[in-house]
């Protein structure tokens, strides 16, 4: 299916991601966009128009939302402004394969190609881009970016909040800690520690920042594995 559940819904953020999105909410009546630089875009973006900042979510009460921002901290960032009883949708291109049918958390973008296969786990406003494999066992938690092509091997553990680059791959049982990045085509071969910059072939730390999400352990993906 093209999208997850129907009814009236809001895109927050006029981005790129925005525009991957539209072409499969055929599910759902999107009723426009949601920016805090409102006043500085085109009235339409993709056919739909552009409505106000995000706090006039609040006046669309009835409506679902879509965290359609890229970078995981600011996404969590603008999660944490929204009244507590929004609720949200979740959108699946219908090229995603998850036969074994593991669990996707409410929020949550698949783009095209992504492949889920067995005893995986994907929290809540998780974002996967085009041609991200997820294998066996995995957890990737709450928050986290995933970016065209990145690529876990079976057991990883993705922190809260963290982004993995374009064609990032990750060896099996490897950790990458709350709000790490790791950088485009990195090949990550041990743990990331929390709110750490990896990058290269193997990865190697290249920076450190203060965490931009809680610890894994305080922040875990919505559910338990299986």
């Amino acid at each position: 299916m093209a999208a997850t559940g129907g009814g009236s819904l809001l895109l927050v953020g006029a981005s790129g991601l925005a525009r991957e999105v539209l072409p499969i909410t055929a599910g759902y009546d999107v009723r426009g966009i949601l920016d805090d630089r409102h006043a500085d875009l085109a009235p339409v973006i993709g056919g739909v128009p552009v409505l106000g900042p995000v706090a006039s979510a609040a006046a669309h009460s009835r409506a679902l939302l879509l965290l359609c921002i890229g970078p995981s901290g600011a996404r969590a960032a603008v999660h944490e402004r929204l009244d507590p009883g929004t609720r949200f949708a979740t959108v699946v291109d219908p090229s995603v394969r998850n036969p074994a049918g593991c669990p996707v958390g409410v929020g949550s973008i698949l783009l095209a190609g992504v492949t889920i296969t067995a005893d995986a786990l994907l929290g809540a406003h998780v974002v996967a881009m085009p041609g991200v494999t997820v294998t066996h066992d995995c957890v990737v938690a709450d928050f986290a970016t995933l970016a065209a092509g990145v690529s876990l091997g079976g057991g990883v553990r993705v922190g809260r909040a963290a982004y993995l680059g374009m064609n990032a791959a990750v060896h099996p049982g490897v950790r990458i800690g709350a709000g790490a990045t790791v950088g485009m085509g990195a090949v990550v071969l041990t743990d990331v520690p929390d709110g750490e910059t990896w990058a290269g072939v193997p990865a190697r730390r290249i920076a450190s920042k203060p965490a931009a999400a809680e610890p894994e352990a305080r922040k875990p993906a919505t559910r338990s594995p299986r």
